[in-house]
């Protein structure tokens, strides 16, 4: 096992980039970049032993900065997902953030953690080569309280597994609400629509949704709905539904809520790619995960020159719910100054 750092590329603004590759001794192996903290390859083998690129991205800065980059494999935050009025209140005072999707706040802002440079350290670990990011979010950035400091540990272990371990404090009481926005083809990056995969996630309810994909307060069953995937299902089976919750999502864009598990890693999903014969499975020990297909891509050029469409990806972001900031009968993404927020999403892959 072991790690090559080289210089991706510049901002817009002259700040140099650099990429950082994991490689183990089965062959796969992974890039990231200090740009958004971003997951930019994943390369994992198909049943036939044959490696490919799992994870949608671009290969160069331009692609990452355009307005057509829907997330690539970054980090988000401070708040992941959706807040409503693009307003909350902590103790009293109300906090303003940007109004960056309609009305409402979108992934932590206009420059939220997916568009800051991360200070990356590549390191071996007795699981497998390993980078660490850091970030230090000053207070009042995107409108958050508090100086937030930040390590994300990304590990490739040697069993085909990514590991995503999360850390955070505060010198305020503040928001922290960290996931990683990787779209997943596991027919390999560029084939085309994720609709014949088969998808299986460890939840009996979601969060309800109103017409902008924000959650209304209300838990409801998945039993009857064309969002129970209790058993794996193609997600084409049911996107297209004339139900209002798809409706409203173009498709799937939704939190499911996991069953309570004690505390640690928990399943959390399971999708199989039938073609090529992968399965992944994620694990986490956040009590959420927003199941995204790709509903609102738009036509665009990836890596290796291939075209990206809608649908062409998927999503499991685990989380703490959307909109969580308005309900307080949801897990609460709030943590007291010096209490610190730890939290880990494993993705492993295997084949079948």
């Amino acid at each position: 096992m072991s790690f090559i750092i080289k210089e991706f590329g510049k901002t817009r603004d002259g700040q140099i980039l650099h990429s950082f590759s994991l490689y183990q001794d089965n062959g796969t192996f992974c890039t990231l970049l200090s740009y958004g903290g971003t997951l930019q390859r994943l390369m994992m083998p198909d049943r036939t032993g044959r490696l490919q690129d799992v994870v949608l991205g671009y290969d160069d800065m331009a692609g990452y900065q355009s307005d057509l980059n829907p997330y690539h494999g970054a980090l988000v935050g401070r708040h992941a997902n959706r807040i409503e009025d693009a307003v909350f209140e902590i103790d009293g005072k109300v906090y303003e953030v940007a109004r960056n999707n309609g009305r409402n706040h979108l992934h932590g802002g206009i420059k939220g953690f997916d568009k800051v440079i991360w200070q990356g350290e590549p390191f071996n670990t007795p699981e497998g080569p390993a980078v660490r990011f850091s970030y230090r979010s000053p207070d009042g950035e995107e409108g958050y309280p508090g100086n937030l400091d930040i390590r994300v540990t990304y590990v490739l272990k040697a069993d085909c597994a990514l590991a995503i371990r999360y850390e955070a404090v505060s010198d305020q009481k503040t928001v922290i609400n960290l996931t990683n926005h990787s779209y997943f083809n596991l027919a390999g990056q560029g084939s085309g629509t994720i609709l014949n995969h088969q998808v299986q996630i460890e939840a009996d309810a979601y969060t309800a949704i109103n017409d902008e994909c924000i959650p209304n307060g209300d838990i409801l069953p998945v039993a009857g709905t064309a969002l129970d995937f209790r058993k794996m299902k193609p997600i084409g089976q049911d996107i297209n539904s004339a139900e209002p919750a798809i409706v409203a999502g173009q498709g799937y864009d939704h939190n499911f809520v996991l069953r309570a598990q004690p505390d640690g890693l928990k399943p959390c999903a399971t999708v199989y790619e039938p073609k090529f014969g992968r399965l992944m499975t994620v694990e986490t020990t956040l009590p959420g995960v927003q199941f995204y297909t790709g509903n609102m891509m738009k036509p665009d050029s990836g890596k290796e020159g291939v075209r990206y469409d809608c649908r062409n990806g998927f999503c499991l972001e685990t989380q703490y719910f959307p909109n969580s900031l308005k309900h307080k009968q949801f897990p609460s993404p709030v943590f007291a100054a010096g209490e610190p927020f730890r939290h880990e999403t494993v993705y492993r892959f295997s084949t079948r």
